[in-house]
């Protein structure tokens, strides 16, 4: 599984280049981006940045904290914590090739120094117990099959009392989800839970529920403006057809659906190790 999940989002390619060649050849200057610049393709979970900040808002963070972005994709969320909250953030994701790009485009937007991204396994974290002031973990669990192990690790490594947060794609009460999605071209690496099975994962991990709450309505209403909005005149060439490539249009058209069907819903909880 771990090594399907990997080729999935991986796809054999070179991602950095691929990424630097583009933007170059745009006509965009390396050394002149902002971290909010790559969200396109960097946030491109549902309501993007806004919905980071907004996970963001109820971590109580403090500046100089130390945080862990669990699935770090290409390092968008880790980015946004360490440009908003001043933190200090480390992220794990199983692709390589999302690491070696996150890195670069961290340095490219001058916040190498605040965040660092390492190849890992969510369900065993290398790090010591109770070594981070908070974590997240966005769009992640979803091609996660032991939950409960992904969730007891991020315990495990966090300080009593720390934040998690939690933003991600469940099981809705509308039916199977429809495939090609972003995480999955089909039902083979999907592992959606239920907001039940959700909570009860998480309190079986030992966490406290403080916040739970269903952002499906909200879901639906960005992407639908995302998908029909016109075009900016100048923008960054980077986009999920980087990741996807001709299967990306058919991507969005199934989440629409799955969203307004309430097929698949996007959720938050926020706890407290």
């Amino acid at each position: 599984m771990p090594e399907q999940i990997s080729t999935h989002y991986g796809r054999g390619m070179n991602l950095t280049d691929r990424i630097a060649n583009d933007l170059q050849s745009s006509g965009f200057d390396l050394s002149n981006l902002r971290p909010s610049d790559f969200e396109p393709i960097d946030e491109f979970h549902f309501r993007g940045r806004a919905a980071t900040v907004q996970l963001l808002e109820q971590m109580k963070l403090a500046p100089g904290n130390h945080v862990l972005d669990i699935g770090s994709g290409l390092g968008g969320v880790a980015r946004t914590i360490a440009e908003e909250a001043n933190a200090s953030v480390v992220g794990v994701d199983l692709t390589p090739e999302f690491c070696e790009a996150a890195n670069a485009i961290s340095n490219w937007v001058d916040l190498g120094d605040k965040t660092d991204f390492l190849q890992g396994d969510a369900t065993d974290l290398p790090f010591p117990d109770n070594q981070f002031d908070g974590a997240v973990t966005v769009h992640v669990a979803m091609n996660i099959p032991n939950k409960l192990a992904m969730y007891q690790e991020a315990h495990r490594v966090l300080k009593p009392g720390a934040r998690f947060g939690i933003y991600d794609i469940v099981q809705g009460e509308g039916g199977d989800v429809l495939y090609p999605a972003p995480w999955a071209t089909d039902a083979s690496i999907s592992q959606l839970a239920t907001p039940a099975e959700m909570s009860n994962y998480l309190l079986q991990a030992g966490f406290r529920i403080l916040h739970e709450e269903d952002s499906t309505a909200e879901s639906f209403n960005w992407l639908k403006e995302r998908a029909t909005q016109p075009k900016p005149t100048r923008s960054l060439p980077v986009t999920t057809q980087l990741l996807f490539g001709d299967t990306a249009a058919e991507m969005t058209q199934n989440q629409l659906l799955g969203l307004r069907e309430r097929r698949m819903l996007t959720y938050c909880f926020i706890c407290e190790a």
